[in-house]
């Protein structure tokens, strides 16, 4: 067996809930790299909603989707991840099969601009009510900073009282690894 990355394995999960044509979101798009795998998951009958509150996270994004041919099946949003259920059409409720969250803060950018807990928690919250039985959640943890590990302690304390009838909830980290390592907190709708 071998083992996979955080962000290797991130994706296997995603892979593995959705399908061409499928509806999915990208909570943090940041730099754009999960917004076109997305893509590029869906196909061009698929559609991908993705967030951002930062003008240049929406920018990068867009020009790696116009440069891999997948912007048609992306709408952008230039808002926090919390206004999910108010930008999303209603006909995606209850269809989507996916979502991705990078939560911590742009790399390569303002290391001051970070994803808030109640934020995140509202997101996490709307997202799972449109899920699709089988959809998923995909939580990337970065929490190297002070904000970062407020927020990773109140997911984490959000998630573990998730009611197994409702959902599967996977934790995957490295236990030998410095620097507080990113990890994964998957949701699996049932």
């Amino acid at each position: 067996m071998k083992v996979l990355g955080i962000l290797p394995f991130a994706r296997q999960l995603l892979t593995n809930a959705v399908s061409l044509g499928d509806s999915v979101i990208d909570g943090t798009a940041g730099n754009g790299h999960d917004t076109l795998f997305l893509a590029q998951l869906v196909g061009k009958t698929g559609h991908v909603f993705a967030f951002d509150i930062q003008e240049q996270a929406i920018l990068s994004t867009k020009e790696r989707l116009e440069t891999n041919d997948a912007l048609s099946q992306v709408t952008l949003y230039q808002q926090g991840h919390e206004a999910v259920k108010e930008l999303l059409p209603t006909s995606s409720r209850g269809n989507i099969a996916g979502a991705i969250f990078n939560l911590g803060y742009l790399p390569g950018g303002d290391k001051a601009i970070v994803t808030k807990p109640d934020t995140t928690l509202l997101a996490i919250t709307d997202i799972f009510s449109m899920l699709k039985k089988g959809g998923i959640i995909v939580l990337v943890i970065y929490y190297g900073h002070e904000e970062g590990k407020l927020e990773k302690d109140e997911v984490l304390n959000f998630v573990s009282k998730i009611d197994q009838t409702e959902a599967h909830v996977l934790s995957y980290q490295f236990l030998n690894q410095k620097n507080n390592p990113p990890f994964i907190v998957a949701i699996e709708k049932r």
